[in-house]
């Protein structure tokens, strides 16, 4: 492999590791085990929330949600019957964090992303050269690196109750698909209600999960058509885990874990399996790594593959705002051992979130809570209180249904894990005891959205030593343009194309004038701010000098 690797990330929707080669036997997943077989399969990946904006916003940027204020979910919610809330606005991290996928730019990748983002701000125009349904690496110059994201939606929790996505994505296809998977073969977690309704929706997911299995055989294949399955890392993982109760939206496993399998041909040997403990905020740093791009000092995450790899002892997770309902729970977990804080131990464990309750699941545990059915560990999600601390043995008890916090047995454990959280909240928790209305009203002074400033253009050349912007020039001599924004941490986008959908290149120097006639067109964009209003400059360069490159 070149020093210089192509790199493809798949990921899939609301998906906890039931296939195949995670030694599920019901699941259908032929792709997703060959390619486990070709590269390293990692048993303990963990997302940093159990829910898609604040895990992918910490993907995206390698920073803990709670660290840049994208924790809430969403940000962009607005509810009719919750006018309160200080919904909509978009998060404003701090002005050096960036999309990671900016540094791979800078580098020379061509970085794609088909096609979702949430990430609690608009994903801004500097972070993809294509960001759309149509979006691929096949679009790039001719031997030129890239990064590649195709994101999988079908398995998003709606999916089980109704066909949003699918009418959304792929409308030829119809709403009536039967299923394959035999409801009797599924095993329900036993703080469920052990129904037909449960049945059929675990069922349904097994079908869903097959055919994110068809499509990453799909890309899998794409590469191998182009020649560049040798010369391309693969990273296959979930932005959280599976989509029913107990599980999205909370920080058991159930929730935060996740399939996550690297096929790295010439460094990562076929069939490893690794117990290693990894999260998803280690995504981005390692690509950065495995790319041969600096990682800036800031990021939180850390390379878990490659020459570079880390180990880590702990990952975290939180929970907060998610649509309607506040809450706070922030959450610690090691090889072995999760400690849960329960900041509103007098709250239910179920508040109430609209979209959530659409689910057949929900709809059960009410029901048999209603008619007094429900058995004992069933009765774990609809407690009208919590305890303040919650620690489990995900070993010996993997459902996370024996809170052994108050056993003395596990004092020790107790008081070490509790250690570790203050440790981390003290340091990434900035956010997390700011009331929301307080977070916004400094991100939005006001109550509006901040504006990045419009980009200059500042001519250099032997008469020009760079004093002063202009927006039209004639030069008979080798000239340069500097771009230059009075936003803090902004960054800046330019092109020459013309047209309403340029493809606009990342500033990342002087842009050398070539000979002839040309407009620059340029915007600046920061996350969380409105993008600068576009800006044009007219440059003409006419001269003759033998040996001057202007390439």
């Amino acid at each position: 492999m070149s020093t210089k690797p192509n790199i493809l990330w798949i990921s899939l929707e609301d998906t906890s590791p039931r296939f195949g080669c995670y030694g599920d036997s019901l699941a259908r997943t032929p792709n997703i085990d060959r390619l486990a077989q070709q590269g390293r399969l990692y048993r303990n990946a963990f997302a940093t929330a159990g829910v898609c904006s604040p895990s992918r916003s910490a993907v995206i940027t390698g920073m803990y949600p709670t660290s840049i204020g994208t924790h809430h979910m969403r940000t962009e919610h607005v509810n009719p019957n919750t006018p309160e809330l200080p919904t909509p606005y978009l998060a404003v991290p701090p002005a050096y964090v960036k999309t990671f996928t900016e540094y791979l730019r800078a580098d020379g990748y061509y970085c794609t992303n088909n096609w979702k983002t949430d990430y609690n701000f608009e994903s801004p125009l500097t972070a993809w050269d294509e960001n759309g349904k149509q979006a691929h690496w096949r679009h790039r110059a001719p031997g030129q690196p890239f990064f590649a994201v195709f994101n999988h939606i079908l398995t998003h929790e709606s999916s089980m109750w109704g066909d949003l996505f699918r009418k959304m994505l792929h409308p030829e296809q119809g709403t009536e698909r039967p299923l394959i998977t035999d409801p009797d073969q599924v095993k329900v977690p036993p703080y469920l209600p052990d129904t037909p309704k449960s049945r059929e929706s675990l069922a349904r997911y097994y079908d869903l999960i097959e055919e994110a299995d068809h499509y990453v055989g799909e890309l899998l294949k794409q590469l191998e058509e182009d020649g560049l399955a040798e010369n391309t890392i693969v990273f296959l993982w979930s932005d959280h885990g599976e989509g029913l109760p107990r599980a999205k939206r909370w920080p058991y496993d159930a929730g935060i874990r996740v399939p996550l399998i690297v096929r790295w041909p010439g460094v990562l040997a076929p069939g490893e399996v690794s117990e290693q403990l990894v999260s998803l905020l280690d995504l981005g740093p390692t690509v950065l790594s495995a790319a041969g791009v600096t990682r800036p000092y800031h990021l939180a995450g850390r390379p878990f593959a490659g020459a570079e790899a880390e180990t880590r002892e702990f990952i975290f997770a939180t929970r907060d705002r998610y649509d309607e309902s506040y809450d706070m729970v922030r959450a610690v977990r090691d090889q072995r051992f999760k400690y849960i804080r329960n900041y509103h131990p007098e709250m239910p464990y179920l508040p109430w979130i609209r979209f959530s309750h659409q689910h057949q699941m929900f709809q059960e545990l009410w029901r048999l809570q209603l008619a007094g059915e429900l058995e004992e560990k069933q009765q774990l999600l609809m407690q009208t209180k919590r305890p303040a601390e919650e620690l489990y043995d995900c070993e010996e008890d993997p459902y996370e249904t024996r809170n052994l916090a108050g056993d003395p047995a596990y004092r020790t454990t107790l008081e070490r894990m509790r250690t570790e959280l203050d440790a981390w909240r003290a340091k990434y928790d900035v956010w997390g005891d700011v009331p929301e209305s307080q977070m916004v009203t400094q991100m939005w002074p006001g109550g509006q959205q901040p504006q990045t400033a419009a980009p200059l253009f500042i001519p250099i050349n032997s008469g020009l030593p760079g004093l002063i912007p202009a927006k039209e020039g004639s030069y008979a001599e080798p000239t340069a343009v500097l771009l230059h924004c009075a936003t803090q941490g902004a960054s800046i986008a330019y092109t020459t194309d013309e047209g309403e959908e340029p493809r606009w290149k990342l500033y990342t120097g002087p842009i050398v004038l070539p000979e002839g006639s040309l407009v620059l067109r340029a915007k600046a964009v920061r996350i969380g701010y409105k993008d600068s209003d576009e800006v044009n400059a007219s440059f003409a360069v006419e001269y003759t000098h033998e040996g001057v490159d202007l390439s």
